[in-house]
């Protein structure tokens, strides 16, 4: 059975998907919290679904934490945790209404990434990219970085949407961040805007704002969603998410 992935790269073994080294080391850091998930058998969205405990969220379905009766939802349960989904007030957008797959949109919302003391970004023309239970991910403009602001760092990985990402460390002041960033050289069909694009993790710099207020990381270390008080949750990163 073929499975989806995330960022991340594995190979099939032993008639089961079994995640690259750096996939598993943090897919493991999540999924040890929960009894009956298979270490060999993690990747970035979840445990097989042949394996997926009864009364755990399936990791191949999107999750409505809101009408437990929805397709895809198996019991309102993940690792033993009830999820609830929060009512966005005014002028807000709750992540379990964005799309899978993932939906690009720009933003004219003014950017600005910090790291080192020195600003290191800046930019209007940034795209955001939506995806159910994720908060969303900015892609600024190449052009928005500073000279010298960003350089290639080794690997890659793969995403099942956007296709082959590309690593950046991302430099400012006196300091590097490495593997901060990264870039699809050459985005799947439909995914065409984000090319020359850069994505950051807010948590691995001195800090990211959007339209003046400060980002909040997403949880986790292997997503790079962007919190602000635009947006509001569950979302997916935390532990015992990544089934949703």
């Amino acid at each position: 059975m073929e499975e989806r992935w995330g960022k991340g790269a594995g190979k099939r073994a032993a008639g089961r998907w079994c995640a690259s080294s750096e996939v598993l080391r943090e897919g493991a850091a999540q999924g040890s919290e929960g009894a009956g998930v298979p270490h060999g058998a993690l990747h970035p969205k979840g445990v097989l679904r042949e394996q997926v405990p009864a009364g755990h969220l399936d990791c191949g379905a999107v999750a409505d934490p809101v009408h437990p009766g929805a397709a895809g939802y198996r019991g309102g349960a993940q690792h033993g945790v009830v999820t609830r989904r929060e009512q966005p007030g005014p002028g807000q957008e709750s992540v379990w209404d964005y799309p899978r797959p993932p939906r690009v949109e720009p933003t004219d919302d003014e950017v600005v990434v910090r790291l080192g003391g020195v600003e290191v970004a800046r930019t209007r023309r940034a795209l955001r990219v939506l995806e159910t239970s994720h908060p969303p991910g900015y892609y600024l403009p190449r052009d928005a970085f500073a000279p010298g602001a960003l350089r290639p760092a080794d690997g890659t990985s793969f995403c099942e949407y956007k296709g082959v990402a590309s690593y950046l460390d991302v430099v400012g002041g006196d300091r590097v961040a490495p593997r901060a960033a990264w870039t699809y050289p050459d985005p799947s069909p439909g995914f065409e805007a984000i090319r020359d694009h850069v994505a950051l993790y807010p948590g691995r710099v001195d800090g990211c704002t959007v339209a003046g207020e400060e980002v909040q990381p997403q949880e986790g270390d292997f997503y790079g969603g962007w919190i602000t008080s635009r947006v509001i949750g569950p979302f997916k990163g935390a532990p015992g998410s990544w089934g949703w």
